[in-house]
């Protein structure tokens, strides 16, 4: 049981990269160079929503990356808009402008067909049984935690 343990943990961190390299070749496919990988899911993330940097920080895995620094990084290249909130002055919220709301909507026809490429490979049901497989470790590890 160990080494299965230690062989899913493994796995998890190797499709994270994977998946990091298969966007970084997908930005760099449709031209996009003023942002990378990290960027460009957080931007995803983000999609038509607003909200603030914590949320955002919940929402996505970005390990190894410094969110607000990736953040400043999609403002100055016109991305994201940040304002206070009305609410409590202290809290940034963050949506996407024109230009990340269309990088979205490019990012999401090339997820789109990515999914449709793994179906025909993978059946659904067994990705399904693999998310909830892995959501049983979240959940353990959540439990782990004093």
């Amino acid at each position: 049981m160990k080494k299965l343990y230690l062989d899913t943990i493994a796995l998890v961190e190797r499709l994270h990269r994977n998946f990091l390299e298969v966007v970084k070749l997908e930005i760099d496919r449709l031209g996009i160079r003023d942002i990378n990988n990290v960027q460009a899911l957080i931007l995803y993330n983000i999609g038509h929503e607003e909200m603030t940097v914590g949320e955002l920080t919940l929402r996505g895995c970005y390990l190894g990356s410094n969110v607000s620094y990736n953040l400043k990084k999609l403002i100055e290249q016109g991305y994201i808009a940040q304002a206070r909130s009305t609410h409590d002055r202290r809290t940034i919220r963050i949506r996407l402008t024109e230009t990340g709301l269309a990088l979205h909507a490019r990012l999401d026809t090339v997820f789109d067909a990515h999914a449709q490429n793994l179906a025909k490979s993978l059946p659904v049901e067994r990705l399904g049984e693999a998310c909830e497989s892995l959501r049983g470790v979240d959940r353990f590890w959540g439990l782990q935690r004093p």
